[in-house]
């Protein structure tokens, strides 16, 4: 691709209080190029792009758009400029319309009053423009995660963006969205966009991209073209270890004479999950395998009671437990780490300390509160063992990065010492070298006797960790197969059959 580059970031330096988040960073963008910047939690990708859209300001460096030296003063600014971000949190009104999301602020006018017609005509076009038919005029909150998306996308370009902004826009859409995504990718690039793709998915670069860049550290590691970078080197690049020393796991051995600690026979919510028997030894890690609505998420939850079962029956350590909610779990014995962390693990405002101190907290009640002390010593011994990123335990959790938060919502069931810990999408949106962290963590678990319940879309570690594999789909239990042997071919294999690939399941 010819040098056509439409903004050049040169030697950009931000520092916060103790710490160089860049140092002396470069980044090129091409008119009609997809660049994927990467590297891990922390290696100073969303500070640069904070510092293009306006969020923060650069203590040296230039920043040079279609020629023009600029200095983005706030997000609207940057906007103003031509630079437009859509974020993995959708940051739009769910109570609009999706025709009034795409123009709030800029609705066209008639007569001095909003011109509703154009407005639905418009972007009913834009949508269609997106391969989306849908109907402009319901509430954005009728729709899918991807479809929300995509209006994001519509108002970016429909303010005649230069540059797209995507962060992590793929983590929680399934294949078929994901194509669909990276359709409308590339016709925006055909049409001179240039666009800045921020993901932790290594295939999905490969899949899409034409440029990457990796940071680590807040320095710059290099910038290559895609089809000169092989993935095992870009990882190399990324962690500065080689992928053997990343993932040097062993998946733990369990007796076959271990005590079950947790037996779930018949259990079930009629319309939502039924008929679900799983039962889990001590020190055992089980694996749940399937596509996103496969069920895998709503039996967790009737496992640690944030739905309530309808029918069957739970056993813990060998004994019936009524799980009705979340509190007699915990007083059980278990722990469960949700699959949204920022909506319903961490409390962004609170400190570290305070997130960790959480559950232990409830689990003595609230008339017995633990002195700061006790929360001191607490965040203090888990910040150390899990390796946090952060100066202190007051620091809010919600400024850390994605890899760190999860450490702690981690830090936070541990104190409780559980016998059987819940942990749905663990590794979800986290760099490659915290995955491998939280994955350690897991096993070490297992090695002094937690049974742990695993979740995961990421087939690879699913069957890299677990001593047995529960495999979903439409909401049922369709196969149970073993760790050691499995192979991603046979679980997806399994999946795509249903049913009929559960031949030698065991309940």
């Amino acid at each position: 691709m010819p040098e056509n580059n439409i903004l050049e970031m040169r030697q950009i330096e931000i520092q916060f209080p103790g710490v160089k988040a860049l140092d002396k960073v470069d980044f090129s963008l091409r008119a009609g190029e997809i660049h994927s910047l990467l590297g891990e939690n922390g290696a100073g990708k969303s500070t640069l792009i904070k510092c293009l859209t306006g969020v923060h300001h650069k203590d040296a460096g230039s920043i040079t758009l279609d020629g023009r030296e600029i200095q983005p003063q706030s997000p609207q600014n940057a906007i103003d400029l031509g630079i437009s971000t859509v974020y993995q949190e959708v940051n739009l009104c769910p109570n609009l319309t999706v025709a009034e999301n795409i123009f709030v602020g800029r609705q066209p006018m008639k007569f001095g009053q909003i011109d509703w017609r154009t407005i639905n005509s418009r972007a009913h076009d834009l949508m269609r423009r997106f391969h989306l038919d849908i109907d402009v005029s319901r509430p954005l909150s009728y729709y899918s995660t991807a479809v929300q998306q995509m209006v994001s996308i519509a108002r970016a370009v429909d303010v005649q963006a230069k540059i797209l902004i995507l962060d992590e826009p793929t983590s929680s859409l399934d294949d078929n969205e994901v194509q669909l995504l990276f359709q409308v990718m590339r016709d925006l690039r055909a049409e001179g966009m240039g666009i800045i793709f921020i993901t932790h998915f290594l295939d999905q670069v490969y899949a899409v991209s034409d440029r990457l860049t990796i940071l680590r550290n807040g320095h710059l590691v290099g910038t290559y073209n895609i089809e000169d970078i092989s993935k095992v080197e870009l990882v190399t690049q990324m962690v500065g270890k080689d992928m053997d020393t990343i993932f040097n796991l062993k998946r733990v051995n369990v007796d076959g004479d271990a005590p079950y600690m947790l037996s779930a026979k018949h259990i079930g919510i009629p319309g939502q999950v039924e008929d679900i028997s799983v039962s889990l030894r001590k020190g055992e890690l089980m694996g749940f395998a399937g596509l996103l609505g496969s069920g895998r998420t709503e039996t967790a939850e009737m496992l640690f009671g944030a739905t309530r079962i309808a029918s069957g029956e739970i056993e813990l350590d060998g004994k019936k437990a009524e799980i009705r909610k979340p509190y007699d779990a915990l007083m059980h014995g278990m722990a469960f780490c949700p699959e949204d962390r920022k909506v319903d693990g961490i409390i962004g405002d609170l400190s570290i300390r305070e997130n960790i101190a959480l559950a232990v907290q409830a689990r003595r009640g609230f008339l017995h509160p633990l002195s700061r002390k006790e929360q001191n010593d607490l965040a203090d011994k888990y910040i150390k063992a899990l390796g946090i990123a952060t100066p202190d335990a007051e620091k809010k959790i919600g400024e850390l990065s994605g890899g760190n938060q999860q450490k702690v919502i981690l830090a936070r069931w541990m104190a409780t010492d559980p016998k059987v810990l819940i942990l749905d999408e663990p590794t979800r949106g986290i760099d490659i070298g915290a995955k491998a962290e939280i994955q350690r963590l897991m096993l070490e678990m297992c090695e002094d006797g937690v049974s742990v319940i695993f979740i995961s879309s990421e087939l690879d570690e699913i069957i890299r960790c677990s001593n047995r594999i529960v495999v979903m789909r439409d909401r049922e239990k369709v196969a149970e197969t073993d760790g050691a042997s499995c192979t991603q071919e046979k679980i997806l294999s399994i999946i795509a059959e249903g049913a009929q690939g559960a031949g030698g399941a065991e309940s």
